[in-house]
C-alpha cells in the first residue's frame, strides 16, 4: 500500500473514531467518495491495524443500522423548512 493511501486510512480512521462520523460525513471531510472511505475502512486499515478495525466496523454498523432514523429527521426538516415557506 502507498505512503499516501496508509496516512489517507489512518487519518480517517482516527476521524471516526473521535466524531462517530458517518461515511458521508468522513467523504465529504477527506474529499473522497464514499466507496473509498468505505473500502479503505473495510479492507485497507485490517491490514494496518485489527484493533482499530473492529471497533471502526463497531461504528460503521451501528451508523448503519440507525440510518434509516437520521434519514427520517432529514426529510422532516425539509417539508418543515418548504412548509414555513409556502406560508410567507
Amino acid at each position: 500500500m502507498q505512503d499516501y493511501i496508509q496516512k489517507r486510512v489512518l487519518d480517517i480512521c482516527d476521524y471516526i473514531l473521535e466524531s462517530q462520523a458517518t461515511v458521508r460525513r468522513a467523504a465529504q471531510v477527506f474529499q473522497v467518495s464514499k466507496s473509498t472511505v468505505h473500502k479503505d475502512m473495510t479492507e485497507r486499515l485490517p491490514s494496518l491495524n485489527k484493533q482499530l478495525a473492529r471497533e471502526i466496523k463497531n461504528i460503521l454498523e451501528y451508523n448503519k443500522a440507525e440510518r434509516h432514523l437520521r434519514g427520517g429527521e432529514a426529510t422532516r426538516r425539509k417539508y418543515k423548512n418548504l412548509h414555513g415557506l409556502a406560508q410567507k
